[in-house]
């Protein structure tokens, strides 16, 4: 487990001279967001980083930060064939309109495209480029991988009280039935007595029995614990889990609200207020989780 905050640096020579330094900053966001800020010099390979980001990372706002010191420029070269075809074509013109008139090498500055920019200098910094940010995406990794450990501690912690009120809970639950039990039928028979009338035995059953269905709360229990094992399960992944484990929080607070809405038991009802209250706390850790 991973959190998605964290902070990586890196610096590496490119090229003889220079050096490029990478930051990535990497904060909460939903889906991935990435953000590229270069220096001028290396402004055309901003494309090539975000690029980068997107194949590292799968979640959370990453902020790219490069910079480039004592970069030479890419050097203009002249295009020699271009060159040549041009100025022999301007002196096929020359011989054909004013034969005597001299046909200077300075008229192929008009000429546009005859100098190129090599691409070898931007395939070697797209190189370098490379290799300083995977060194910065390691650094920010492992800062994430110790907070991302800090987070299943105290996730794992909370997680345990969870289970222990949900075992508190299903141990109460059958004596909480049983009195419900009772209070119905202590009101029916407080009822007959005053009216003086009698009450069908069989449909009186049923009322119980149904009563009895309606305020069963093993099945929310048993998902409880099922969705409990499944969030444990998920803090030892080294795959990006926190979507699973936001889900697996929804799940269990829905069951917790249902759970709530069943018994009117006191202490059923006390745990129920502490259930929420954890699972909302891991819902919150939850969110720095890749």
């Amino acid at each position: 487990m991973r959190s998605m905050t964290g902070f990586g640096s890196a610096e590496r020579p490119a090229e003889p001279q220079g050096k490029i330094s990478v930051e990535l900053r990497a904060l909460n966001h939903r889906f991935l967001d990435v953000r590229v800020r270069m220096s001028r010099e290396l402004a055309d390979l901003a494309t090539h980083a975000e690029m980068l980001a997107r194949e590292r990372f799968s979640r959370g706002r990453i902020e790219v930060i490069v910079r480039g010191e004592g970069l030479a420029s890419a050097t203009p070269v002249l295009d020699r064939e271009r060159a040549a075809a041009a100025y022999r074509q301007l002196v096929e013109l020359r011989d054909a309109v004013a034969p005597n008139e001299p046909a200077p090498l300075s008229l192929l500055a008009n000429v546009p495209d005859l100098f190129v920019v090599s691409d070898l200098p931007c395939e070697l910094l797209r190189a370098a480029l490379r290799t300083v940010f995977e060194a910065a995406a390691a650094d920010l990794d492992a800062m994430r991988a110790r907070e991302g450990t800090a987070l299943a501690r105290d996730i794992a912690a909370r997680l345990e009280h969870v289970r222990a009120i949900i075992r508190g809970i299903e141990a109460r639950a059958p004596e909480a039935l049983a009195a419900t039990q009772k209070r119905l039928r202590e009101r029916v028979a407080r009822l007959t007595a005053s009216a003086e009338g009698t009450v069908d035995p069989v449909r009186f059953e049923q009322e119980v029995a149904l009563l009895a269905d309606r305020s069963d709360v093993a099945e929310e229990l048993a998902r409880l614990e099922s969705h409990a094992e499944q969030l444990s399960a998920l803090f030892a992944e080294g795959s990006p889990v926190g979507r699973r484990i936001d889900f697996l929080l929804q799940e269990m607070m829905r069951e917790t609200n249902t759970l709530g809405s069943k018994s009117s038991d006191v202490a059923i009802a006390r745990g129920v207020v502490e259930l929420k209250v954890e699972i909302e706390r891991m819902r919150e850790q939850a969110q720095n989780v890749e």
